[in-house]
């Protein structure tokens, strides 16, 4: 997968903006300021394709055993966030389900105003 393409997919998300909230290499995407993912931009350019994202707790165990290339997130909360390399045993359909998941994750924990506001957008 490429790194065009993954962000395409994550900014398509209803609700998401991206910035470099920490610096200028780690791109962040958040749904109504709530970050979902992360891209280290430098260690991708550098042949090291990763992402962050959050997780359950429980399928995040499953997915570390069964798949190398998802461990424990890199400078995260290790018990819901995971790393996923993009250029390893990770299926590109497991990689958009797994954002996918992250960003249903961060909207399931959304304030009921946040919300409101996110289903609005709907309506726009």
């Amino acid at each position: 997968m490429y790194i065009d393409q993954l962000r395409e997919y994550c900014i398509e998300k209803k609700g998401v903006t991206e910035s470099f909230p920490f610096d200028k290499h780690t791109l962040v995407f958040k749904v109504m300021g709530k970050m979902f993912a992360l891209i280290p931009l430098e260690k991708w350019e550098a042949g090291y394709p990763s992402i962050n994202l959050k997780c359950d707790p429980e399928r995040s165990a499953l997915l570390r055993e069964e798949y190398a290339g998802i461990t424990p997130g890199f400078h995260m909360d290790k018990l819901h966030w995971n790393t996923v390399r993009a250029d390893m045993d990770v299926p590109p359909q497991l990689l958009l389900e797994l954002v996918d998941h992250s960003y249903e994750r961060i909207v399931a924990g959304l304030t009921k105003k946040l919300r409101a506001e996110l289903d609005a957008l709907d309506k726009k």
